[in-house]
């Protein structure tokens, strides 16, 4: 409970970024863009009458504007909201409890020492130990997941009080051991400090052993020839006999319990582990069905009002994060029960990820300013009554729900039809919904229940999906978040430094590129169901700008004008035709090409990237957005068509043997580390790089006509520096031309590029 007296300093407040140079630098390009499109149509009757670039050129210079105009829209008014912890500490008596929830869903791909890290850095947070909760939900039915699981539950007996009696910032072990934080003389700290190394040094020799003993275990469950001898012994693995990723009854586990605590620093919060039903024949919605799982399943057991969703490989950076959330939650405000969840942003301390780090900051801040930032799936604190289903209208000021919504929400019959027949789950959304704090059960006598919420029919003939975490998409979090806004909810953007949350990605190389893929797909899908920004442009419980912002899914459909704008001064080039305006009018390109760089230049820098990172950045991101991006919009196709559905592919996660020094500096970048296989998703790219390299030749050769055959001046200079531009985008491939091993271009893909390229320029010729 907190005191709510009005005279009192706000625990969080909302600042504003705005700039109105920015604004002017944002409304001088789109004036730009605009006025290369009226030069275009000024001009389309003398240039079109001949050949189709111009129309070519206006089409994709139309999708840049229209990407630009929606850009311009979000970044207008960015904001952040302020957390004040000081003032949380003087005036909360009882902090409200958390529930902490952790996805997994394949051992090989996402090793469980990962997974331990995440979980370690989860129950050392600086909060009261007996209001956190953490349930690991593994839809991998992994046995080696479980047993890491419980060796961390016991490491977590002496690194949890270790955490907070030194005040360690970092308490991710495998990040802490490699640069300790803290410089004291004191004997009796380094004294535990090397008992403790020794203890995680030890505890991460034996889970890489166990990874290779559940390699062997998979190949013996494959064959049929029965268990490991380790699962064997111990009776508790007995569930996870004969069971298979897809294939597997409900197993629930209280790896570690909590009883009877006061929260002390030297108490470990509860740790759960569960996984759900999962037979080939039902569906199961992937990482979706898995987040509505672990709601009900915390819903049974603690049933917090709050809680915490981090992907595996996110851990906790700053001890303070569920205080610096729960300082806008309880914040007495007018607004204080419209916000449905506080997002903060992902940081990274491997590959690169700098391009994704200047979106979080401009347009997270810029879309924190019309109606809160979206939810992007991990650093997230979201609300229990929110994601039951609740709508803005169905709170009353004082926080309790409002009569209409008492009678739709709690009355048996509807009841039952939304959450399922279980009468415990039912009882705890009630509590939920009313706000009534839960009381204090053992977990294990819960577990029958929570097992019942888990069967793979448990959610048939109710309502589970078109609330809590939505389907209808493999991006579970844009839809979501979308779902949330059109409700009427409001959300909160929290950057703190140093950054809440830090995780990996994946190589650079196909897992970056297929992640991405998967991300755009998912994006793409939420335009074509039910809470698509396309549909109901007039629903008045959604700001217009918050739905003009979840037109972001365009950057994937954009991929298309990309592409083609990549290989027009290729085409111009070796058709001689004009591309660009000639004369004074070639100075709205020039300008508009060198505003853009100097932008985004500006904009890297800002965040205290290097000019070197800046130019990294633009190519790796166009590497994987031409290897992702077009395929996406082949998945959706396909889908629309019914022809084929849409997989949810995990991403590889992996773990440095030493990582980048400094995450808050931001991640380093280094060309050689991408990856090139065979895999088609790299055809693209190097087509392109042919194409533009051919024409080049074709230029410097004196191959090009020397005639104007188009009615005011055929290809030239300007051509040929848009050439140069796009092989400088695309410098990753070039420099793979001449590799060798995993950081070179297959001899396949450099086989099917080229003959892609004979027949292009054959076309340009001969037109």
């Amino acid at each position: 409970m907190a005191d709510s007296s009005s005279s009192l300093h706000p625990l969080s407040e909302r600042i504003s970024h705005k700039s109105y140079v920015l604004r002017a630098v944002d409304v001088t390009m789109l004036g730009l863009l605009y006025s290369l499109l009226l030069y275009r149509i000024l001009h389309i009757s003398q240039k079109a009458q001949n050949d189709n670039v111009w129309l070519m050129a206006f089409f994709c210079e139309s999708c840049f504007s229209f990407v630009w105009l929606i850009f311009t829209c979000i970044k207008w008014s960015p904001a952040e909201d302020i957390p004040y912890i000081n003032r949380l500490d003087e005036r909360v008596y009882d902090f409200p409890s958390v529930d902490m929830f952790v996805p997994t869903a394949d051992p090989v791909r996402e090793p469980p020492i990962i997974i331990v890290n995440t979980v370690l850095s989860m129950l050392s947070v600086n909060y009261p130990a007996n209001k956190l909760a953490c349930y690991v939900s593994d839809d991998g039915c992994s046995s080696l997941t479980y047993f890491s699981l419980k060796e961390a539950s016991k490491f977590a007996m002496i690194w949890v009080p270790f955490c907070k009696r030194y005040n360690v910032r970092v308490r991710a072990p495998f990040r802490y051991f490699l640069n300790p934080l803290v410089s004291t003389d004191d004997s009796a700290f380094r004294k535990d400090w090397e008992m403790t190394k020794v203890i995680i040094f030890l505890l991460y020799l034996f889970c890489i052993n166990m990874k290779r003993e559940y390699e062997k275990l998979c190949r013996k469950v494959e064959d049929a020839t029965g268990d490991s001898h380790w699962l064997d012994a111990d009776d508790d693995f007995e569930a996870f006999s004969n069971t298979k990723p897809n294939d597997h009854s409900t197993i629930v586990k209280v790896v570690w319990e909590n009883k009877g605590g006061v929260g002390d620093d030297n108490e470990v919060p509860h740790l759960v582990y569960i996984s759900r039903e999962k037979r080939p024949k039902y569906l199961h919605h992937y990482k979706t069905g898995a987040m509505n799982f672990l709601l009900r399943v915390s819903g049974l057991m603690t049933n917090a009002p709050y809680m915490l969703n981090v992907d595996c490989d996110m851990y906790v950076n700053e001890p303070d994060v569920v205080r610096q959330a729960m300082c806008v939650f309880l914040q007495n405000s007018k607004n204080s029960n419209h916000c449905a969840f506080v997002q903060f942003p992902q940081n990274f301390y491997d590959s690169c990820t700098n391009e994704l780090a200047v979106l979080q900051s401009y347009l997270g801040r810029g879309v924190a300013g019309i109606q809160g930032p979206f939810y992007i799936g991990s650093g997230c604190f979201h609300t229990r009554r929110v994601m039951y289903g609740l709508s803005s209208d169905d709170i009353e000021d004082n926080g309790n729900l409002s009569s209409v919504a008492t009678r739709e929400f709690l009355a048996e019959d509807s009841l039952v039809k939304k959450y399922g027949s279980s009468k415990e789950l039912v009882k705890s959304v009630v509590d939920a919904l009313q706000r009534k704090s839960n009381p204090q059960k053992s977990l294990e006598n819960l577990i029958e229940a929570a097992q019942q919420v888990g069967h793979c029919h448990y959610e048939y003939q109710t309502s589970w999906g078109n609330f809590g975490w939505l389907y209808d998409s493999v991006a579970e979090d844009i839809n979501t978040s979308i779902g949330i806004h059109l409700r009427g909810w409001t959300s909160s953007f929290i950057s703190p430094d140093p950054p809440a949350f830090v995780g990996s990605t994946p190589s650079l190389g196909l897992e970056a590129i297929v992640q991405q893929r998967r991300w755009s797909t998912g994006a793409i899908e939420v335009l074509f169901n039910k809470q698509s920004p396309l549909i109901g442009m007039f629903r008045p419980k959604i700001k217009f700008r918050q739905r003009l912002a979840y037109f972001w899914a365009l950057m994937c459909i954009r991929s298309i004008p990309e592409l083609v704008y990549c290989l027009l001064p290729a085409y111009c080039l070796l058709h001689n035709s004009a591309l660009f305006p000639k004369g004074p009018c070639l100075g709205i390109i020039v300008t508009l090409v060198g505003m853009h760089c100097l932008y985004s230049l500006w904009q890297f820098m800002s965040l205290g990237f290097s000019v070197k990172s800046w130019y990294v950045a633009q190519s790796i991101w166009r590497i994987i957005a031409t290897g992702s991006w077009l395929f996406s919009i082949q998945d959706i196709i396909l889908k629309l068509l019914g022809i084929s559905k849409i997989g949810f592919i995990v991403a590889k996660k992996t773990m440095p043997d030493k990582p980048t020094q400094g995450e808050d500096d931001g991640p380093k970048s280094d060309l050689r580390k991408f990856e090139f296989d065979s895999s088609h998703h790299f055809i693209p790219g190097t087509f392109i790089l042919f194409v533009n390299l051919a024409a080049l030749a074709f230029f410097f050769v004196g191959q090009q006509r020397s005639s104007c055959s188009h009615g005011g001046g055929g290809s030239g200079l300007a051509e040929a520096c848009g050439c140069i531009l796009v092989v400088m985008l695309f410098f990753p491939f070039l420099k793979g031309l001449f590799e060798h091993g995993k950081y070179g271009i297959p001899l396949s893909t450099l086989s099917k590029a080229a003959f892609l390229t004979v027949l292009f320029v054959v076309f340009s010729l001969g037109k």
